[in-house]
């Protein structure tokens, strides 16, 4: 397992916890990251922590990795299983999504981005 999936695996793990000191422990201080919630994009660790707050205190999400692909940019594309439940239980949301990861030197992220797989729709 190379240190770049390591480190995702690390990821997920925290965030399906509901752990997002660990999760921002892996990314650099002004990481560029999606609001796959609310739209646009946060810049940041202190506001990717602000919108994972208010999105936990909506919703619970779980992503669970199911492929890692190493782009020919030296990117990283995970495959996830993303689930979405309400508080109460009712799915609202299922299927697969893929995040791409970039890196700094330090392998730390400095961004993801999120795409659909092909077939899936947008």
């Amino acid at each position: 397992m190379s240190p770049h999936e390591q480190l995702l695996r690390t990821m997920y793990a925290a965030f399906n916890a509901r752990d997002a000191d660990g999760v921002l422990a892996t990314m650099v201080p002004d990481v560029d990251w999606p609001n796959g919630w609310e739209g646009g994009r946060v810049a940041g660790q202190e506001e990717v922590r602000a919108y994972w707050e208010r999105q936990w205190a909506e919703i619970s999400p779980t992503v669970e990795p199911t492929a890692f692909t190493t782009r020919a940019d030296g990117r990283i594309a995970v495959t996830v299983a993303q689930t979405v439940h309400s508080h109460d239980g009712t799915l609202l949301a299922e299927g697969p999504v893929i995040h791409v990861y970039t890196f700094d030197a330090t392998g730390l992220v400095t961004r993801m981005d999120i795409e659909e797989p092909e077939g899936q729709p947008t």
